[in-house]
């Protein structure tokens, strides 16, 4: 007996009933930032016992190459069904038919993205299938960012803040701007200016200093303030209209030579608006720490690995170290002409 199983782009051949436990049927699917997804799955095995039948499990687990990292997803024994943490409330079974066991996903984020694995056991079999989830910005145009200058933290009152975001070739974000980032996954534990004069900040992740651990997640607001209070700021800053990139040097600079090369390189030093763009908007990765502008030094991460941002995509940063000091590289930023 031969069955052939097509699943968007991916076809495998099975041969007989047996499921080869070297053999993992992989499918990519691809969603849309705050949409909705099917990750698919169905029985791979001739066995004539149903999905209904309560001797079957079904496990739905995000895998990391670390699997200390994995996340239980959803868990369905017989009757039972449980979500696990942030997938609680955005998680179904489809159900479609007795074969079904596709997974859809709500309110996609770009935390979703990643490798899941579909893993199910009738008593007699183990069939695994995998998932490779995608997540795109789609009519996304632009990015949200939370700033703060070299003095600190709750140091620009509206006006200030306003000019800290165009000096960063960025304007001051919205609110709209800032929820459609807050649904993105953006988690900011310091209140900001937005443009309406009001104070906010984005909690995916509920706790204590942020809010309480008991609240949802959301946008937490101080409402409108006098304008001569003093906070953070989120910025938003569109698509380049130029070349980001990290400059090649021989050695480390100090924040003076690192606005020298990149001017002998044709270019400017980039500034904190241009390293999200790049970061968010064309999936730009260095794991090299490297001065800005504003005398910062950041490094942006779009693949999470070992010693650089393990555990999420981010601009990391480390700080407004002394400008003398010989540390680090340089991130230039070229105007298309």
């Amino acid at each position: 007996m031969m069955r052939l199983l097509c699943i968007t782009i991916v076809c495998l051949i099975l041969a007989g009933s047996a499921y080869s436990e070297e053999t993992i049927l992989t499918v990519k699917v691809s969603a849309e930032l705050g949409g909705n997804i099917t990750l698919p799955c169905r029985i791979l095995s001739s066995d004539t016992v149903s999905f209904g039948n309560n001797g079957h499990r079904i496990k739905w687990t995000k895998v990391e190459d670390d699997e200390a990292l994995n996340e239980d997803v959803l868990v369905k024994m017989g009757p039972h069904i449980r979500a696990y943490e942030s997938f609680e409330g955005r998680v179904f079974l489809q159900n479609l038919d007795s074969e079904d066991a596709s997974l859809i996903m709500t309110e996609v984020s770009m935390d979703d993205k990643g490798k899941y694995h579909c893993d199910i056991d009738n008593g007699i079999e183990d069939s695994l299938q995998e998932v490779i989830l995608e997540v795109h910005a789609g009519l996304m145009t632009g990015v949200v960012f939370p700033y703060y200058p070299p003095l600190g933290r709750y140091n620009l009152n509206f006006n200030n803040a306003v000019q800290a975001c165009e000096d960063q070739e960025a304007v001051i974000a919205s609110h709209e701007q800032l929820l459609a980032a807050w649904k993105g996954g953006l988690d900011w534990c310091n209140a900001g200016w937005l443009s309406d004069g009001t104070v906010q900040y984005p909690i995916t992740k509920p706790r204590h200093p942020c809010g309480g651990s008991n609240n949802e997640p959301g946008l937490r607001t101080y409402g409108r303030q006098e304008k001569i209070r003093q906070f953070d700021v989120f910025c938003y800053t569109t698509a380049l209209k130029g070349h980001f990139y990290w400059l090649v040097q021989p050695e480390r600079l100090t924040f003076d030579e690192a606005v020298e090369a990149c001017r002998d390189d044709g270019a400017e030093i980039a500034k904190v608006g241009h390293m999200f763009a790049a970061w968010k908007l064309e999936g730009y990765d260095r794991c090299d720490a490297g001065w800005l502008a504003d005398g910062s030094v950041r490094y942006p991460i779009s693949r999470p690995r070992k010693n650089c941002s393990p555990t999420e995509e981010a601009v990391r940063f480390v700080g407004f170290p002394d400008k003398t000091v010989k540390s680090y590289g340089v991130y230039c930023y070229k105007p298309d002409q």
